[in-house]
């Protein structure tokens, strides 16, 4: 069973019971190579000279090697739509069209900084960077940058600027019973932390480190303190880069993993 412990559009934290280690580190590592997202792969630079509306010229050849500007291009997170075909399985045989793929363009004058925000959807404009604050390159005077790009789906075990989560990780449930009568200071977690309260008594008083709280793990070393861990239970949190919210990239992982538990089980019985 899945309950949310915490959500925000790009955090989560979930419990899952009744799951032994596999099945864990299962979700772990389809949370962290086998979510879809969009990345710019292709990048096309229009190199040359460019005039502005008052006749003023401008050079388009950047200061940073174009190998070095695509791969930040690549890595600067996008909006993404997981109903988009990858680029490989689509109609149109690869060829590239608004089913699989997204074209951005850059068109900047010198001088001045160019952030993600310069980034532009063209074919499909709610398709915009997830952060628009990202530096690029910095452009002196009389500089430009005019790019076209293509940003298609991928998987995280393919690239990392297709990875869509970071910082996933789990651990094991774990409850503190705090004896009262041992440990004099038992009024300092509470406060402290008292979402985390499980129970209490006159004697004692229990914690989980379920719901984060940085005080609790003071506890492993204290006098009075009995841990008691549940193996079949697991806390999970992660991030998202801010391309899907946290809960849709749980949503197809849980999918996804069945989808391929089915396929393993078909191959085993063929």
């Amino acid at each position: 069973m899945i309950k949310i412990l915490e959500l925000k559009d790009n955090f989560i934290s979930f419990s899952a019971d009744g799951i032994t280690p596999g099945i864990a580190n299962s979700i772990r590592r389809t949370l962290i190579n086998d979510i879809p997202k969009l990345a710019i792969e292709n990048v096309i630079f229009h190199h040359g000279e460019i005039r502005d509306a008052d006749g003023n010229v401008y050079d388009s050849s950047l200061p940073l090697f174009d190998e070095v500007v695509a791969s930040r291009l690549g890595l600067i997170p996008l909006k993404s739509d997981l109903s988009l075909n990858f680029r490989d399985e689509c109609s149109c045989g690869g060829k590239g069209c608004d089913l699989c793929t997204i074209t951005y363009s850059i068109n900047k004058l010198g001088p001045g900084m160019v952030f993600s925000s310069d980034i532009m959807p063209v074919n499909n404009p709610e398709l915009t960077v997830a952060d628009p604050l990202i530096p690029i390159i910095e452009l002196k005077k009389n500089q430009a940058m005019l790019v076209t790009c293509e940003a298609i789906l991928g998987r995280g075990k393919e690239h990392a600027k297709w990875q869509a989560t970071s910082g996933v990780s789990y651990k094991y449930h774990r409850n503190f019973h705090v004896t009262k009568s041992v440990m004099d200071g038992w009024q300092f977690y509470k406060d402290k932390c008292p979402k985390s309260v499980v129970s209490e008594n006159d004697d004692i008083i229990v914690f989980t480190d379920d719901i984060h709280c940085s005080f609790l793990s003071q506890l492993m070393e204290r006098d009075g303190v009995v841990v008691e861990e549940d193996a079949s239970k697991f806390i999970f949190k992660f991030e998202t880069d801010g391309s899907l919210k946290a809960k849709d990239v749980l949503n197809y992982a849980l999918q996804r993993l069945i989808q391929r538990f089915t396929i393993l089980m078909e191959s085993l019985s063929d």
